[in-house]
């Protein structure tokens, strides 16, 4: 009886025990309850509400562009688009294709069927037959092979591409232009960005397909129906190339440049800039975009939208270019080049370009530039400004000028040296001499005259090079071709000019060969190659007393006021950049200047310049020029001309040059006839601009008095 007892006195212990452990256990439970509800409660309730913002970006219109007068040069013109904007992690490919079954009810990708097909290719068709459903995925991974599983995830997507067969893509109906418009409209679906618009279509969307779109936005989510805009040129093809291209939609941003494009801010298919002016000034024309966050919460959903930056339209341009001066010249270059050609058509069989450029030799501004090409191809003649900037030639006597300049400071001549004009003949190089045998004659004649062995004499010096007649030269300084490149560059020529142009050619540079024939070939314009800008820069600082500008085309930016016949407030006004002044003294560029006024008036400009009424000064230039078609030699000559007006207070420098102008000295007259009808062109527009000016506060002053004595 007693060990039963104590049996069950011990088990009633353990019984107390257990509970007090049980009991200790359901405290702690509800002690840690009590924690998370009491302490971590609202932490919880934020985990389980919580959002996220991210932001996104809408494009605005592109800055205007003007001309110097204030008239419209490059405009914005609305037009319907239908843009795309993904969710948060994007859209599942069935929930896209979804989206795309449903708006290729509404939009049409492409006019027609035939249109559809060349949007649609191979691949298109296989990704699209690959993703429609689950059983065509699962059919193409059975196709991989075991070496396939240590492919990447990129090789490996192509890898199941390649497998996939005519046969099996070919299971959908492609005859159907339904079908292949909801693969187009997919493919343009599957390039967009989580939270960034992607324009689906902006080019044709018809009012029909704006305002169905417009009206079924539920069933379309992500579609958004909106308002783009294109570029529209009022002075169509004038000064075309140099204002520029934007890209399209498709295109977007330029993918060799895609990393400063994106740091920036822009969106995968932003239109941007991609040459000329549109380029230069991407900055100043793209304005700020309009920025909207987006509150998602955890399922991805958008909750809420914000603006947080309102958009701002791109800030407008006003150009140095008169587009009346432009068109002017534009018609001024191409007629006199159809008229040259179609006088002689054998003789100037090679002849197929004239280059024209000018510019304020005060400021550097660009007054005018361009190029008619003829194309013989289709017999057509067209408009090619961007050639001023972009293609070199040889330019002749043109470049005298600073040949003397450079004589004059490397201290080999000096103002009134006289050498003698004969015969030159160096052991091994043909006979070199000018267009007449002058004799003796001073700088400032041999600029008058345009006399090559002059010049020859001055490149001979600079290369401490002793001559006499059939032998070589003896003690040639090698060097010296790069102690006259030196100074040549000064005015621009062989150096870029700065022009506020993304791209511009420096010219072929020669070798500095042990050769002192074309040491004397670089004197006269017989070697380097330079572009017509280059030329105009080199005489406007001849014209300047000295002082080489920087070209531009835009003078100002204004802020956008959203009213197209009013420019907004000043943002940036342009002034003249300064890039060197020529290490000369001045007496020694006036006495140049007074050689090219006596070119015109005395010289080899004298039959086409000495009686015009503008004071004009000029330089001429003929150039042999060699080239081989079909492997035969054709010589011809560049026809170059440069000068100034008016000589006392220069206005306007200009630099014409006519490549393959024939042979013979009768082909002499088309640059001059350019150059006569450029300089009547710019001071009969300018006094017409002038007596209008003038005129119009009179009229405001009569109307005011009328409309006084009416309400008197």
């Amino acid at each position: 009886m007693a060990k039963k007892k104590k049996k069950r006195a011990q088990t009633g212990m353990r019984l107390n025990i257990l509970f007090l452990f049980v009991f200790l256990l359901f405290s702690l439970l509800i002690l840690q309850l009590g924690v998370v509800q009491i302490l971590n409660g609202e932490e919880a309730r934020e985990r389980l509400n919580e959002t996220e913002n991210a932001k996104t970006s809408i494009a605005v219109p592109r800055g205007l562009i003007y001309d110097s007068d204030g008239e419209l040069v490059v405009d914005n013109e609305p037009v319907r688009s239908i843009t795309y904007t993904p969710p948060k992690n994007g859209d599942s490919h069935l929930d896209k294709i979804n989206i795309a079954e449903e708006l290729a009810t509404m939009v049409m990708m492409a006019e027609d069927f035939e249109g559809l097909n060349d949007i649609v290719n191979e691949r298109d068709k296989k990704e699209f037959w690959y993703v429609s459903n689950e059983e065509n995925r699962q059919l193409i991974k059975e196709r991989l092979t075991t070496d396939d599983e240590e492919l990447t995830s990129g090789e490996l997507y192509q890898r199941q591409l390649d497998l996939i067969t005519p046969e099996d893509y070919n299971s959908l109906d492609w005859s159907d232009a339904y079908q292949l418009n909801v693969v187009a409209i997919k493919k343009e679906l599957d390039q967009a960005i989580e939270l960034s618009p992607h324009v689906i279509k902006n080019e044709g969307v018809t009012d029909k397909e704006y305002a169905q779109v417009s009206e079924h936005l539920n069933l379309l989510p992500g579609i958004d129906a909106k308002i783009d805009w294109n570029r529209i040129y009022p002075f169509e093809d004038t000064f075309r190339t140099f204002i520029g291209n934007i890209t399209d939609a498709d295109q977007g941003i330029p993918r060799d440049n895609q990393d400063y494009y994106l740091n920036l801010g822009y969106s995968w298919n932003d239109r941007v800039g991609e040459s000329g002016l549109e380029q230069q000034y991407e900055d100043v024309l793209r304005g700020q975009k309009e920025v909207i966050q987006y509150t998602i919460d955890n399922a991805g959903d958008i909750v809420g939208t914000k603006t947080v930056q309102d958009g701002e339209a791109g800030n407008d341009l006003v150009l140095t270019i008169d587009m009346d001066f432009q068109q002017a010249l534009d018609e001024i270059v191409k007629d006199e080049l159809e008229k040259y050609i179609a006088q002689d058509p054998y003789r100037n069989r090679h002849m197929e370009d004239a280059l024209v450029a000018a510019l304020d030799p005060q400021t550097g501004a660009v007054l005018g530039m361009t190029a008619a090409h003829y194309n013989r191809d289709e017999d057509t003649f067209e408009n090619q400004p961007h050639r001023v900037v972009y293609d070199a030639h040889i330019p002749g006597s043109s470049i005298k000028g600073a040949t003397v300049l450079t004589g004059y400071q490397t201290g080999v001549i000096d103002i009134g040296t006289v050498l003698n004009d004969r015969p030159i003949k160096i052991a091994g190089t043909p006979l070199k001499k000018s267009w007449r045998n002058f004799g003796l004659l001073n700088d400032l004649k041999a600029l008058e005259q345009s006399s090559n062995v002059y010049m020859f004499e001055i490149a001979m010096r600079i290369a401490t090079a002793t001559y006499n007649y059939n032998e070589p030269l003896r003690s040639f300084d090698q060097s010296s071709f790069q102690t006259m490149r030196n100074y040549f560059q000064q005015f621009g020529l062989g150096s870029k000019t700065g022009i506020d142009l993304p791209f511009e050619s420096t010219g072929y540079v020669g070798s500095n060969v042990i050769n002192g024939g074309l040491l004397l070939d670089f004197a006269i314009g017989q070697y380097d190659t330079y572009t017509t800008v280059q030329l105009a820069q080199y005489v406007s600082t001849i014209a300047n007393d000295g002082y080489r500008l920087a070209p531009y085309l835009v003078k100002e930016e204004h802020a956008s006021n959203g009213d197209k016949a009013t420019l907004g407030p000043v943002v940036t006004s342009k002034s003249p950049q300064l890039l060197n002044r020529i290490d000369m003294d001045d007496i020694y560029i006036e006495r140049v200047q007074q050689g090219f006024r006596l070119a015109a008036t005395q010289g080899t400009g004298k039959t086409h310049w000495a009686n015009n009424p503008y004071d004009v000064a000029v330089k001429t230039g003929t150039a042999q020029n060699y080239f081989y078609v079909d492997g035969e030699e054709q010589q011809t000559n560049n026809l170059t001309l440069v000068g100034y007006a008016p000589y006392d207070e220069p206005e306007i420098a200009f630099a014409i040059v006519i490549p393959r102008a024939g042979v013979g000295n009768d082909q002499n007259g088309i640059h001059h006839n350019i150059g006569n009808r450029l300089i009547d062109a710019y001071f009969n527009i300018k006094e017409k601009k002038a007596n209008e000016q003038q005129v119009s506060p009179e009229q405001t002053d009569t109307e005011a008095n009328d409309e006084a004595s009416e309400e008197g």
